[in-house]
């Protein structure tokens, strides 16, 4: 019998609460399908530093070797902000994705069509917008060498974007085989005209490349690929690029989509997956029903799709949630003047469910 135990991390800010919400909507799945979930409960990020000194404790760390999942809110606040930055709460998330080596971040973005007029974009822009980005997760210059010190007098600093081919080909496999189940036409996004680490991810590519001859492959310089995203989102279908390029761009994606409170991610590669809303921990609006929870709530769905494979369950949450919007409800980010709370919207999906 398949081990259907999640690990739940709230975290910081909104985390605690748009975390609820994705548990009242996996109690409802579970009460509609009879599938059978356990959950265990630990802390990461700023919550983390104050009960342990550590953004990821080994207490928390312990706990992902008899999970199937990790369930995530967000981390991080001005609380932490002056602390030392080698124990900040970004550095729990990272020594997380480390250590379960999840190699691969997806990020899908699509237009639901009652949000369209929330887009910045021009409705004509938004036609058949639906892509995913694949990012790697666990390399590249987050986890690089970085220093800073007094050179000639003067406050110097660097970060080392390094990959190494294996960490290329890896993604790149993941990535091919994703554009495989979808319209088979995969971008790579790099700065190959000046970086030597995006010269060797062209040359890794274009190898697996020959593997999957169905699959159209472009290259796109960043830059361009940010101007593309805008210009014409609907010619992407999966995007293919490094850490820091991928952290970028998703966010950017957020706003074709109208809010960055839509958008959730699964990071995989590994037997434990991980999910998350790609938006921060907004410490501003804690605590004040007001949040967004229908990213977490569609994080939730990629963790019952892609960690425990119940695709008619994940289904079922993405179909509520888009029953919802377009029945007219939205969250504050959403529609300032006229919105239902983190609580009641999460009760409309469930309604729907």
């Amino acid at each position: 019998m398949q081990n259907k135990k999640i690990l739940v991390l709230k975290g910081d800010g909104v985390g605690p609460e748009i975390i609820d919400c994705a548990l009242e909507v996996l109690s409802a799945i579970s009460d509609k399908s009879g599938e059978k979930f356990t959950l265990d409960f630990a802390d990461i990020g700023g919550v983390a530093i104050d009960k342990y000194g550590n953004p990821f404790p080994e207490e928390t760390e312990q706990k992902l070797q008899d999970v199937s999942a990790v369930l995530l809110g967000a981390v991080g606040g001005p609380k932490w902000d002056n602390i030392d930055p080698a124990i900040r709460p970004e550095k729990g998330l990272l020594a997380l994705r480390k250590a379960l080596g999840v190699y691969a971040n997806l990020r899908p973005c699509q237009i639901y069509p009652g949000l369209i007029d929330n887009s910045p974009l021009k409705p004509e822009y938004l036609k058949n917008v639906d892509f995913v980005i694949v990012r790697e997760l666990v390399g590249g210059i987050y986890f690089g060498k970085r220093d800073t010190f007094i050179e000639n007098g003067l406050r110097t600093a660097f970060d080392e974007e390094r990959y190494d081919e294996a960490e290329i080909k890896r993604i790149a496999i993941y990535a091919f085989e994703t554009a495989m189940g979808r319209s088979k036409k995969l971008t790579l996004v790099d700065k190959a005209n000046v970086l030597d680490s995006s010269k060797l991810w062209r040359e890794v590519v274009a190898e697996i490349a020959e593997d999957y001859p169905e699959v159209e492959l472009e290259f796109l310089y960043v830059d361009n690929a940010a101007m593309q995203l805008i210009r014409q989102p609907s010619s992407f279908d999966v995007i293919l690029t490094n850490n820091i390029f991928g952290d970028i761009l998703s966010d950017e994606a957020s706003q074709i989509a109208g809010s960055i409170g839509l958008l959730p991610s699964a990071s995989l590669g590994a037997e434990v997956g991980l999910y998350e809303p790609i938006h921060g921990s907004a410490p501003d609006i804690a605590g004040q029903n007001i949040a967004n929870p229908l990213a977490t709530i569609l994080s939730l769905a990629m963790l019952l799709r892609y960690s425990f494979g119940l695709h008619a369950e994940a289904d079922q949450i993405e179909q509520a949630v888009k029953q919802v919007l377009a029945n007219g409800h939205r969250t504050k980010d959403l529609a300032p003047d006229d919105y239902l709370g983190t609580r009641e919207i999460t009760h409309e999906v469930i309604k729907n469910l």
